[in-house]
């Protein structure tokens, strides 16, 4: 069996152990284990059972990931995005009225779109065609925003009426966990720990069950049934003209979050080879892929998760570590209480939900993510202001598609105009004039 993963994953090439795959699958897991409960709580305001949510959302998680380790042998996670079950529930169910069955069938048309964008090839032609300063960029606005985050689920930024966020109270016992946590963390880093990020959470999980800051809420659970949202995505209601601009804004965060999360993850884990990501298409047709078993499930679009990054700082570096995380996302079915007790949060004064245990792995990865800002041509104004327009951005507008959409409008614009417009790919200018009439269309709305 070694043998077989050796050879298959190609591990010893890469400089890694099956050992350290299986902590990069498990850190990963960990870090983004909250979209368990998170998902199932929005997407059920549209009527969609909770219980069927919550396995649907496993279920789709544990097969695209599974498939991004298999077909791309990448260490990157997917699951339900969170930006996209927003627009899923509040803007699409909620605001314009939408049946969650015809939701999921606008879902399951983008996820076609997607594999044939992906098929042909225009999606990898996409990627390709990002100035390396903005993929630079990219990954440390991506780290900021994992960062802003876990600062949030900290308690040690609050929100505030007047100044939008402030300083949280940091004398409460979940601040001070996160703290401790992430003191840990940084030791374990310090000192070259294998899997330092993964054992900072543990540590810091047990700390809090010594401070009763964390419930012990048993082990094992019997999963729910998955027959309330199996196959009940609606397609011909989704096929009516008047929702063709829903499924191309399902389209466009799908393909742009993924674009930013590919640039930004490859960056930080070594894997862009001559300014390309080798096996990119394979990578793109598995979250395409994702995304259709998902509202075959029962849950919105399935795209790749930044807190793959968390694993990748823990040394994985093959599609052994995503098959690890996939299969985590299986034996969660079973073991709910248990992954709650680590992933889930609870309700602080201010409102927000806490996450003590898990916010550590997030600023320390934020931290680790943003080291690619050093490759920036800070000296070239025409390089430097778009992507600090693009860092900047993906954490205070909270969306990786607006901010790597202003970074390419901005770099366009401002190439042309002093006079470098022929440094630019013909394809940066497209997308950068896509990106504008999407800005219309949304102030529009």
């Amino acid at each position: 069996m070694r043998r077989f993963l050796d050879r298959y994953f190609k591990i010893s090439e890469n400089c890694t152990s099956i050992r350290t795959e299986m902590v990069g699958g498990l850190t990963t897991f960990l870090a983004m284990a909250y979209i368990i409960f998170v998902n199932p709580a929005m997407i059920s305001q549209t009527g969609i059972d909770f219980g069927s949510a919550f396995v649907a959302t496993c279920l789709a998680a544990a097969f695209a990931t599974t498939l991004m380790g298999l077909l791309a042998n990448y260490p990157i996670a997917l699951a339900p995005g969170m930006g996209e079950n927003a627009f899923f529930t509040y803007t699409v169910c909620i605001t314009m009225g939408i049946p969650w069955t015809v939701a999921l069938g606008c879902v399951f048309i983008e996820g076609i779109a997607f594999v044939i964008l992906t098929a042909t090839k225009i999606r990898q032609a996409i990627v390709e065609s990002i100035p390396a300063s903005l993929r630079y960029a990219s990954a440390c606005g991506i780290g900021l925003l994992i960062a802003f985050v876990g600062l949030i689920d900290s308690g040690l930024v609050a929100g505030h009426p007047a100044t939008l966020v402030t300083l949280g109270k940091v004398t409460s016992v979940p601040c001070m966990l996160a703290v401790f946590g992430l003191v840990l963390t940084t030791v374990f880093l310090t000192k070259n720990i294998k899997g330092a990020i993964l054992w900072g959470i543990v540590a810091t999980a047990a700390f809090g069950v010594l401070l009763h800051a964390v419930r012990f809420e048993g082990i094992v659970s019997a999963p729910p049934s998955i027959a309330p949202t199996f196959f009940k995505m609606d397609l011909a209601g989704a096929l009516r003209l008047n929702l063709l601009t829903v499924i191309f804004i399902f389209l466009f965060m799908d393909v742009f979050d993924t674009v930013g999360t590919f640039a930004g993850v490859a960056e930080v884990g070594g894997f862009m080879k001559g300014g390309k990501m080798p096996r990119i298409g394979r990578a793109m047709m598995a979250d395409a892929i994702g995304t259709c078993a998902g509202s075959v499930l029962g849950t919105p679009t399935v795209t790749s998760y930044v807190e793959s990054a968390t694993g990748i700082a823990s040394g994985a570096k093959t599609g052994l570590a995503s098959v690890v995380t996939g299969s985590l996302f299986l034996l969660t079915l079973f073991f709910s209480p248990l992954v709650k007790m680590i992933g889930g949060g609870f309700q602080s004064e201010s409102g927000f939900l806490l996450h003590p245990v898990t916010a550590p792995a997030l600023i320390a990865v934020g931290v680790l993510m943003f080291r690619p800002a050093l490759k920036i041509d800070w000296a070239d104004m025409t390089e430097a202001v778009p992507a600090f327009l693009t860092l900047l951005l993906i954490p205070l507008s909270f969306s990786i598609a607006s901010g790597v959409a202003i970074g390419f409008v901005a770099y366009a614009a401002i190439k042309l105009v002093s006079g470098r417009g022929r440094d630019v790919s013909p394809l940066v200018y497209v997308l950068a004039a896509l990106f504008v009439l999407r800005f219309i269309y949304l102030q529009a709305k």
